[in-house]
């Protein structure tokens, strides 16, 4: 053992031999030692020199690691040994620090590396095959880092190593069973791979759906908080986005087995909404994605109107506007759940009513529709909000005439309340606002009201308006058209052109 404890770092007489004939020594020894002692202490100094010396030990070693990991299955320290050693050399994650000038070109020289190595790796797909073997050991040394190794394999060939497991028999069955692994950090390590998995692959998305993945991945986001937890929801969000988005046959597999109202809880409120971590935040907003996701206009017609139906019937809907009404809500999470409620009642006539029936909790009590429009007419307020709420508005009056009719009617001599604030009150402030984004997302909202509805378009003609004090009233397609003729800023008259 005298050799060994000279590679490790012991004393040793005579000049130090070099990495790479260290190496070379260590690679000889796995290759020629009949004792497994011995070939265990050198993949163990392999590992060792595998990140100062990750060229030399990859060149050299690779195919030595290979051979040991078919031939020595009985010893798991061993095991572990190679497999670190190997996730060493593919893995492109620089863990010290350099500095700026130097990280950049670090890096660039990492994932060289890493792609080569993984390249040379992969060429024979039954390495593939033998390591999702090894990840049917239990053996913590042997399983955690088979996860970490397979996982920077696919980060750095994602759609090869794909392809073969795809066909690797019960391939995607064994990834699965990480989630149900009681050791929390191979379970999470199993998230993160199998987000990489199912990356922009339908096949492999539908297969891991069908293992039971929206049963498991929901259960672990309750255990662990849900909107309150820390990265491991994250995680568990980030994968059920991989398997839903742009995934018809899952969704539809989603919605029928009655997962969409196991996510009301997620947006479950309190009063004081205050001081919300960066992290509930960042939940939040991906569970708000969700919601998007299975209702989205890109989706097939009779899809989202299901997955609607589904939300309202559940309470799910009830409970964003909740949200959309709460006071403290961080403005960020105010705007993706404005962007997601208008979604949910976007074509949907009775999401439609329900929406035209919630009320802010003031005193006295306001449409939730008149609170948006003040926001969006109020110039203080930030622009991505301000576009949510007419992107609101836009949805709410889609496909809805009676939606259409009850926004018009408040412009109407005969209905006018002179003690409440209107949304045509609102859209008509908007209008005629110093404010040219105003202007523009007033006009844009009142020509959703009138969108094909003759009727609707007959009656604004009806409306005056009191342009000054002392002053007759005049049309609003008067007013209209003195803008256009007389507006000094190019948006404003634009947008007064939509209505």
């Amino acid at each position: 053992m005298n050799f060994f404890r000279g590679v490790m770092g012991g004393q040793a007489a005579g000049p130090q031999p070099s990495g790479a004939e260290t190496i070379q020594k260590l690679c000889d020894r796995v290759a020629s030692s009949t004792l497994l002692e011995d070939r265990r202490d050198a993949v163990r100094a392999l590992k060792s020199l595998s990140k100062k010396y990750r060229m030399e030990v990859g060149t050299q070693a690779m195919e030595h690691l290979i051979n040991i990991l078919q031939t020595d299955r009985s010893d798991s320290e061993i095991l572990g040994y190679a497999l670190d050693t190997l996730y060493n050399l593919i893995c492109n994650d620089e863990e010290e620090e350099q500095d700026e000038s130097e990280d950049e070109a670090m890096q660039k020289q990492s994932d060289d590396l890493g792609a080569q190595f993984t390249e040379q790796f992969i060429q024979d797909p039954e390495h593939i095959t033998l390591i999702l073997s090894l990840l049917e050991e239990f053996d913590f040394h042997v399983r955690w880092p088979g996860v970490k190794l397979l996982t920077a394999l696919l980060k750095n060939q994602g759609v090869q190593v794909q392809g073969i497991i795809l066909v690797s028999p019960m391939g995607v069955s064994r990834l699965m069973d990480l989630l149900a692994d009681s050791r929390e950090v191979i379970r999470n390590d199993g998230l993160l791979l199998l987000q990489q998995l199912t990356k922009s692959n339908a096949a492999i998305q539908k297969i891991v759906a069908f293992e039971s993945a929206f049963e498991r991945l929901l259960d672990i986001i309750t255990e662990e908080g849900s909107s309150d937890g820390g990265i491991v929801v994250e995680d568990c969000l980030l994968l059920l986005l991989n398997l839903l988005k742009n995934n018809s046959s899952n969704q539809n597999f989603f919605k029928e087995g009655s997962y969409i109202q196991r996510m009301k809880p997620w947006f479950e409120v309190g009063d004081d909404n205050s001081g919300w971590s960066a992290q509930k935040v960042t939940n939040l907003h991906l569970m708000l994605q969700l919601v998007r996701v299975m209702v989205s206009p890109v989706n097939s017609p009779g899809a989202s109107a299901s997955c609607q139906k589904s939300m309202y019937q559940c309470g799910l809907l009830q409970q964003l506007c909740t949200i959309l009404m709460a006071t403290g809500v961080p403005a960020d999470i105010l705007t993706e759940t404005i962007n997601t409620v208008s979604e949910v009642i976007r074509g949907s006539q009775v999401n439609q009513d329900y929406f035209a029936s919630v009320n802010a909790p003031s005193n006295p009590p306001r449409p939730a529709i008149v609170v948006l429009l003040m926001s969006m007419v109020n110039e203080r307020q930030p622009f991505v909000l301000r576009c949510a709420v007419l992107y609101c508005f836009q949805c709410f009056l889609y496909k809805n005439q009676k939606g259409q009719g009850e926004i018009v009617a408040t412009l109407l001599p005969s209905t006018i309340d002179a003690n409440s604030i209107s949304a045509g009150q609102l859209l008509c402030g908007g209008l005629f606002s110093a404010d040219s984004l105003s202007n523009w997302c007033a006009s844009v909202a009142l020509a959703h009201a009138l969108q094909d509805n003759l009727t609707q378009k007959e009656q604004l003609l009806r409306v005056q308006l009191a342009t000054s004090l002392g002053k007759p009233p005049v049309s609003l397609l008067q007013q209209c058209t003195n803008i256009l003729s007389q507006g000094d800023k190019i948006a404003r008259r634009v947008s007064n052109a939509c209505v």
